[in-house]
């Protein structure tokens, strides 16, 4: 492995390693006059923003079972910061690093992450995305491409940086939301394989996906094969509805 790519894995490792916290005919909305009526007044006073909207949907300390931590991730540790800092030797493969790394998967109006764990036994990432009409669609048959497309693995670099994955590979996807994707995906550190485990669900305009990944067997140069967290992935798919 490149000496770019070792410096990458092992701040993930690090970061992952130390917990990745930064710690009709109704009332017209215009009155006779053209001044705002009632109902535009009710409307913006209702009004959400994306933003705010993805705040309540994701997952809370609280709606977790068996003591699981849901904090934000480090930001000093993170692959990149956007899709703009990214680029990968196969095109097609982009969905994919930006999913892997927890970047927003398509053109979004929001996006939001946290990391969950348990016990220090990996952890799963979830990235809440919120669109445009059409672009939940859209985000999702992208990364489903990306998936078949890049069985052989890619290269992703950012700020310097480079994350070669040898493989990717579909699996089984529990059915949720209004559609639903899993895969495998796997890179080698240090002589180590470790295999990391990532879903993707759609509910109407939003998108979540999730990844899991073993910071601790990257740092202690154990081989991993990291699973999802099953509490963590049904009660988030339950709060989208």
């Amino acid at each position: 492995m490149k000496r770019t790519a070792v410096l990458a894995t092992s701040a993930l490792a690090l970061a992952l390693l130390t917990g990745l916290t930064a710690c009709g005919g109704g009332d017209s909305d215009t009155d006779a006059a053209g001044k705002p009526g009632a109902g535009a007044t009710a409307s913006k006073a209702e009004e959400v923003s994306p933003a705010d909207r993805l705040a309540k949907l994701m997952i809370t300390k609280a709606e977790l079972k068996d003591a699981y931590e849901v904090e934000e991730p480090a930001t000093e540790y993170a692959f990149a910061k956007s899709q703009d800092e990214v680029t990968v030797d196969k095109k097609e493969c982009a969905p994919l690093a930006y999913a892997l790394n927890q970047l927003p998967l398509g053109e979004t109006t929001a996006d939001l992450t946290r990391v969950t764990s348990k016990d220090a036994n990996g952890y799963t990432y979830v990235t809440l995305n919120t669109y445009a009409d059409g672009g939940a669609e859209s985000a999702m048959a992208d990364l489903s491409k990306s998936v078949s497309s890049c069985g052989g693995g890619f290269t992703a670099e950012a700020k310097g940086n480079s994350s070669p994955y040898d493989s990717v590979a579909a699996e089984q996807a529990d059915k949720a939301g209004d559609e639903s994707l899993a895969f495998k995906s796997t890179m080698t550190f240090q002589g180590t394989t470790h295999t990391m485990h990532s879903a993707a669900v759609r509910r109407g305009d939003v998108v979540a996906v999730y990844f899991a990944v073993d910071g601790r067997a990257l740092a202690e140069g154990r081989p991993s094969d990291t699973e999802l967290a099953t509490t963590v992935v049904k009660t988030q798919n339950a709060k989208l509805g």
